[in-house]
């Protein structure tokens, strides 16, 4: 009896904590994916069998058709990269789904021959703009409207820190082992009949139901400090965070970081390639994500210091580049104008030549306008004195722009200078002066200039 009244009471426990269980699971479940349960299982482990390749631009017949291909040749190809992590972000986390303006796709053996063969099945009226770049094991084409980047599984390693990687041919699972961080680390692998096999050698999943950026590996941000900046643009764009431990990677880096190199420096101490890198990272940010918010992810993570330990402590970094935006200014320009050193990271980035020259400029206006203007009286000068003294200078728009930008006591008559003051012409044009007997040369180009210079006597 004491064995059935025990037994029964350890059953009825057993129910009443599945039932609590249950509750508390539904409870989550609806929380933090709505009422589809698919979502629930797909978080817990059993996955596979729930991802589908349903998404509103994804053609499901263009995959059967590759996944067929590739059967036919004989090698596995999967999809890969941004399609795949914002497919199961469409599928997992109900995210808007973000439209797909290519797909990457991943194959072990010859990019070239794959593509040829799709080439030659399918005819040129549905591949077109085929491009094929043997020394990179790449290719690229159009087939029925849709971009594919197409790529040979591949491993890499990195000579030094910094440095661009040696690569040779791999396993899908290599490929995916160099890249930056788990979430795009995964792939689709497409079977025969064209049906998706999720391949996840790195956690990605997981990562992505937390939201978070991990690093593949310990020494992925000494390898390639670029990476940093490009999960500021994906944390700007998805919403993600750098996990903790890819924060301890950063401050690492930082610790034994190389760019105190300055022009005239041994050029092995810091390679030209990661300067080339890290332009084009943070040209990608201005063009295509919401910057702001990038940058102000840079700042939370104490990475700014890979650019220039000046950029950390600026707290009007956005607001300075709002308005260097509307001075029709290159954001990156303006990024690296705040810098504490703007001419070395300009040298280190690689700046296109007249940027560099502008920013030399700026540092000249900049010790003009803090040494010399300082100590006049400033504050009684009109348009005419601002226009001729700056003028005499012989400094570009663009440099009086970028002087606009810090926020010091001469603003105002700087940034009316760039809107108005230089735009300023004598009302009487070369040509009638001619003609009332004002001679061309010498005479002609005096005589314009104190007819402009009245014009800006006159202006407050």
């Amino acid at each position: 009896m004491a064995f059935h009244e025990n037994g029964r009471q350890s059953i009825g426990s057993f129910w009443a904590n599945f039932r609590w269980f249950w509750l508390i699971r539904r409870f989550l479940s609806w929380f933090f994916f709505g009422h589809d349960d698919r979502v629930w299982s797909f978080a817990w482990g059993g996955m596979s069998q729930y991802l589908s390749l349903d998404a509103p631009d994804l053609d499901s017949d263009l995959i059967a058709l590759l996944a067929e291909q590739a059967g036919l040749s004989g090698v596995r190809l999967a999809l890969v990269g941004g399609a795949v992590r914002d497919l199961m972000l469409y599928q997992m986390l109900r995210d808007p789904w973000r439209p797909l303006s290519d797909l990457d796709l991943l194959l072990e053996g010859s990019s070239s021959d794959f593509v040829s063969h799709l080439q030659d099945q399918y005819g040129p009226d549905r591949v077109s703009e085929l491009q094929l770049h043997e020394q990179f094991g790449t290719a690229e084409l159009v087939i029925d409207g849709l971009r594919l980047d197409v790529a040979c599984a591949r491993t890499e390693t990195y000579p030094a820190p910094g440095e661009n990687p040696h690569v040779q041919a791999g396993t899908l699972e290599q490929d995916l082992a160099r890249r930056d961080f788990t979430v795009n680390a995964m792939a689709l692998v497409l079977q025969p009949d064209g049906s998706p096999q999720l391949l996840d050698p790195h956690r990605g999943r997981e990562h992505l139901l937390q939201r978070q950026l991990v690093f593949l590996h310990e020494t992925s941000v000494a390898d390639d400090p670029t990476r940093v900046f490009r999960g500021a643009r994906y944390g700007a764009r998805l919403g993600f965070q750098l996990a903790p431990s890819a924060l301890v990677q950063v401050q690492a880096t930082l610790d034994q970081w190389p760019w105190a190199w300055k022009p005239g420096d041994v050029m092995d101490a810091v390679p030209p390639a990661l300067g080339t890198r890290l332009r084009m990272e943070l040209e990608l940010l201005f063009e295509r994500e919401p910057w702001q918010e990038a940058l102000m992810l840079l700042q939370q993570w104490s990475a700014m210091p890979l650019l220039d330990p000046g950029l950390q402590r600026d707290c009007r970094l956005c607001r300075r580049l709002v308005q260097g935006i509307r001075l029709e200014l290159p954001a990156l320009m303006v990024l690296v104008a705040a810098a504490g050193d703007p001419v070395g990271l300009a040298s280190r980035l690689q700046l296109p030549h007249q940027q560099q020259l502008w920013l030399n400029q700026l540092v000249d206006i900049r010790h003009w306008l803090d040494e010399e203007v300082s100590e006049l009286p400033w504050d009684g000068w009109g348009a005419l004195d601002w226009t001729r003294r700056l003028e005499q200078k012989r400094w570009a728009p663009e440099v009086v722009a970028l002087a606009v930008l810090d926020n010091n006591a001469f603003r105002r008559p700087l940034l009316r200078w760039w809107g108005r003051w230089r735009h300023v012409r004598s009302p009487v044009s070369a040509r009638e002066l001619m003609a009332q007997g004002v001679t061309a040369g010498p005479a002609l180009g005096d005589a314009l200039r104190r007819l402009r210079d009245q014009q800006l006597q006159q202006m407050c």
